[in-house]
């Protein structure tokens, strides 16, 4: 084998996509217009739990623009009423007899005009017979409680699953044997996605070829074409599922929704196109939430505050179907990786999943798989214990970090942590924030507002977080018996320009500027002579998609070992050119040269041209230029952070101003700087939002009360300041290139540090979010906390 000379390292590239992106040049799913297309639009029940006592569709399918109606019943006789879901439930398309929340599915319409489709919704007359609706988690399991899913032979409870993790006897030891334990009741409230695109669809039954053609807002196209193979019963190979340029998925667009199938079928049924795209309210209502998760933390330690044990039960809110995105051995996604980045002797938890008359679906949300609800558990864990040690928060956490040393790390619940650095990249967030001078600050302030009454309140808050991301390996993990393995294929052509074909799909995070920057530095092409292919199941490998920080540790990986294969074979190919042994060979950024002789050498480009060429190869290599690799991580990464947050606080208001963000990433090995550092700021404001202001609540009979911007609030660039980025890196020993993964990290790490900040200006132990000023006031004040937030 001949020695590989290390080409330099990754750098900021300006993003490929955005000369075509910033010029209104992106294709999305809504620009897509076919001949003689029609426009679907769906009927959603106004009730979260009702009989369907009779649907009548004759006055909306004598409407002239109107070419179809379905029902559950029309469904039901093609045997496609109910859909697989990712977490082994099956969830109904339309309604069939019963409606189990607010927005449910009932009727779709598929119109010459998206107008005329609307008005027919209105033509059609459902008699519902209204039943109690259960939409708190704490109830849902009690006596009385309405039977969400009574459909199913047998169940006589809301109770969709256990699942423990940890060792329970030797956590019970340690907190018998501990001197001090602190515990705290925690709300991680149901929030959304909200993406600027909103989920859609076009689809095309072609009757004289025999294909179905979609177009849709997916973040995995392969899986939904599994997924419509097996509902529709058509051969995988006739379903050609593309997934255009995408306005912003996080998680929201991994799942199959009803108007999809819906749109295929109503194709099927008229032989023409059918686009579906569903409004803001309807994306709000019934597409995939994220969170909803009641937590009791408890924490064990010394009285000096060296963290033993983590005790955790947790109740999750699944909605009507258990609908949920993540890999089957893990009903409860990696909520496992709760005892997140201390070193402790002992760790357990339970968690228990319910049915509730809310949509169905958590996704994994800007986070891999549940991981945002265990570091907030552990992050709130920790300053509680501080305040009721009288410790600082700061020199409690590095007390308790796992040093270097410590690594590969096995935690007490059965993952192993790949590298880090952690008292590093908090020391170092420590410095960037000046932190002694903060607290200098901080006291200073509450001084001056003791005495006069007035004035703000300054707040420091604190998280460190280790992240789970590259979901693989196949072996342990799958999503409805898929295994989370992903492909790359990579084609250099003669002119020395290549092709690359991903399995992922970028949703905004600039994966054909990435990833061609993955080529460059394994083969030393320029990226703007590489194109990215992904999105179409006709023209790129299988694999499970985009989420869970997948892209760069597993596509990204199966790209570098595509790259290696590619070079390995243009080094016999340049034996050959050369007439010389390739094991003489030396690698150096786009050429092999003679090794101490690199003076003769022959480029990428001049290998390729002869790969091509009628030139005599060697006997073991066929000609071209190319490979492929389907790559199976044999781990999970684990990225960590290290964020402070300064707020001001206004006690008289409870207005929360963030004046500060301190964020210290680890993400491995960085291929591009800028495209990191847009994911954490994007992160980042997700966690402001989370920790502030977002919130999906409903009433007590399951009307939702956060359908539209009004009432659902985002963050935007008036509540975000400018963000203070650092970085350590401890590449990842076993990925190719050392990479971990950074798209979700700050949303993981970020909603603690802003809440721990809040709680610690006004000197509070424990408040749930949202920290809405009226939140803030009433902690304030003493007062109870609203009712739908509070643990009881």
């Amino acid at each position: 084998m001949g020695r590989v000379v290390t080409p330099a390292g990754f750098g900021p590239l300006r993003r490929k996509e955005d000369v075509r992106l910033v010029r209104g040049r992106g294709r999305f799913v809504d620009d897509i217009a076919l001949p003689g297309m029609l426009h679907g639009a769906i009927l959603r029940s106004p009730h979260a739990h009702a009989r369907i006592v009779s649907v009548d569709t004759s006055a909306a399918e004598s409407h002239p623009k109107v070419r179809v109606v379905l029902t559950g019943a029309d469904l039901a006789a093609r045997d496609m009423a109910w859909m697989p879901t990712a977490s082994h439930d099956v969830a109904a398309v339309l309604a069939c007899g019963k409606v189990h929340f607010q927005g449910q599915e009932v009727a779709f319409v598929a119109a010459e005009d998206r107008y005329a489709a609307r008005d027919a919704l209105a033509l059609i007359e459902v008699e519902y017979e209204p039943l109690p609706a259960v939409v708190d988690a704490r109830t849902a399991l009690g006596p009385g409680a309405p039977l969400v899913r009574d459909e199913q032979p047998g169940r006589t409870d809301n109770h969709v699953f256990d699942w423990e993790s940890g060792d329970a006897a030797a956590t019970d030891a340690e907190f018998a044997a501990a001197e001090h334990v602190s515990a705290c009741d925690l709300v991680y409230p149901r929030v959304h996605p909200a993406p600027l695109e909103t989920c859609g669809i076009v689809a095309d039954a072609d009757p004289v070829e025999g294909r179905l053609t979609v177009h849709a807002t997916t973040q995995a196209p392969h899986t939904h074409r599994v997924l419509y193979s097996r509902i529709a019963g058509v051969p995988e190979h006739r379903i050609r599922v593309v997934a255009p340029d995408i306005g912003g998925g996080f998680g929201n667009k991994v799942a199959m929704y009803p108007g999809y199938l819906c749109a295929v079928v109503a194709s099927t049924v008229t032989g023409r196109p059918v686009k579906w795209t569903e409004d803001r309210s309807e994306n709000l209502m019934a597409s995939s939430f994220a969170r909803d998760y009641h937590m009791r933390g408890e924490i064990a330690a010394t009285r000096d505050g060296r963290i033993l044990a983590v005790r955790v039960q947790v109740l999750a809110d699944h909605g009507a179907f258990n609908a949920t995105s993540q890999p089957s051995a893990f009903p409860a996604g990696f909520f496992g990786v709760f005892t997140g980045s201390y070193d402790l002797r002992a760790a357990h938890c339970r968690v228990t999943g319910v049915h509730t008359n809310k949509a169905p679906g958590g996704v994994a949300y800007a986070c891999s798989f549940r991981i945002t609800e265990a570091s907030y558990l552990v992050e709130r864990l920790v300053d509680v214990l501080a305040h009721d040690l009288g410790l600082d928060p700061a020199r409690l956490r590095m007390a308790n970090l796992l040093r270097p040393e410590q690594f590969p790390h096995p935690t007490p619940t059965g993952w192993e942590y790949d590298s880090g650095d952690y008292p590093a990249t908090l020391g170092l967030a420590l410095e960037i924030a000046g932190y002694d001078e903060l607290r200098a600050e901080q006291a200073a302030l509450r001084a001056g507002y003791e005495r006069t009454g007035r004035g703000r309140l300054l707040g420091i808050g604190l998280s460190f977080f280790t992240e789970a991301v590259g979901a693989g390996p196949r072996r342990t993990m799958d999503i409805m018996g898929l295994g989370m393995a992903d492909g790359a294929d990579l084609r250099v052509h003669p002119s020395g320009d290549a092709v690359l074909a991903v399995s992922c799909m970028s949703q905004g995070q600039g994966h054909e500027t990435t990833f061609a920057q993955l080529i460059g530095h394994e083969l030393g092409i320029p990226a703007d002579r590489v194109q990215v292919v992904q999105g179409d199941t006709d023209r790129t490998p299988f694999g499970l998609g985009t989420y869970g920080s997948r892209s760069t540790a597993v596509s990204g990986a199966a790209t570098v070992v595509a790259a290696r294969r590619v070079r390995e074979r243009a080094r016999l190919v340049a034996g050959a050119i050369l007439e010389i042994d390739p094991a003489d060979l030396e690698w150096v950024p786009g050429r092999w040269q003679v090794r101490g002789n690199p003076t003769v050498g022959v480029s990428l480009t001049e290998i390729a041209a002869a790969a091509y060429s009628g030139r005599e190869l060697p006997d073991d290599v066929e000609g071209q230029l190319d490979a492929s690799c389907v790559y199976n991580p044999p781990n999970l990464t684990f990225p960590c952070g290290a964020y402070l947050c300064v707020v001001e606080v206004d006690p008289v208001t409870g207005e929360v101003r963030v004046r500060r963000f301190v964020a210290v990433d680890d993400c491995g090995v960085r291929i591009n700087p800028m495209i990191v550092a847009g994911q954490v700021h994007r992160g980042l404001a997700d966690g402001i939002g989370m920790a502030l202001m977002e919130l999906i609540t409903f009433d007590p009979d399951g009307n939702h009360l956060a359908a539209s911007f009004m009432d659902y609030l985002l963050p935007t660039s008036m509540e975000c300041p400018s963000w203070e980025l650092g970085e350590t890196v401890t590449p990842s020993p076993h990925h190719p290139i050392g990479a971990k993964g950074v798209g979700e990290s700050a949303t993981v790490g970020s909603p603690a540090a802003v809440v721990n900040a809040v709680l610690d200006a006004i000197g509070v132990r424990h408040a749930d979010m949202p920290l809405t000023p009226a939140q803030v006031w009433r902690a304030v004040q003493g007062r109870p906390l609203r009712p739908d937030l509070a643990i009881r």
